[in-house]
């Protein structure tokens, strides 16, 4: 009887740690859209390709647009070379 309580109580467990994942998956998504938009835009308003922000901030052209359409997950290193050629700052916040 005490090991079906363990099994169900792992079981449990599992489920939550997936339903958490899923969870921060789908924020940092959303959160991956506003941010490849406000690059997009400040981009724009700089007058300045796709391609010239890539060879500016020495990434690739299918990165910047991946980050402008908000897919993907970019390393910080790249989300940072992308911000500071655009002049923008990127500040980033830890959430409970």
């Amino acid at each position: 009887m005490e090991s079906l309580k363990s099994q169900k109580t792992v079981i449990l467990l599992a489920y939550l740690i997936l339903f958490l994942y899923f969870c921060t998956q789908i924020t940092i998504c959303c959160e991956m859209k506003e941010i490849g938009e406000k690059i997009k835009q400040r981009r724009i308003k700089l007058g300045i390709t796709q391609t010239v922000l890539a060879q500016l901030a020495g990434i690739g052209i299918n990165t910047v647009v991946a980050i402008e359409r908000g897919e993907g997950n970019p390393r910080l290193k790249t989300l940072e070379a992308i911000a500071n050629t655009l002049g923008l700052k990127l500040d980033m916040r830890l959430k409970e």
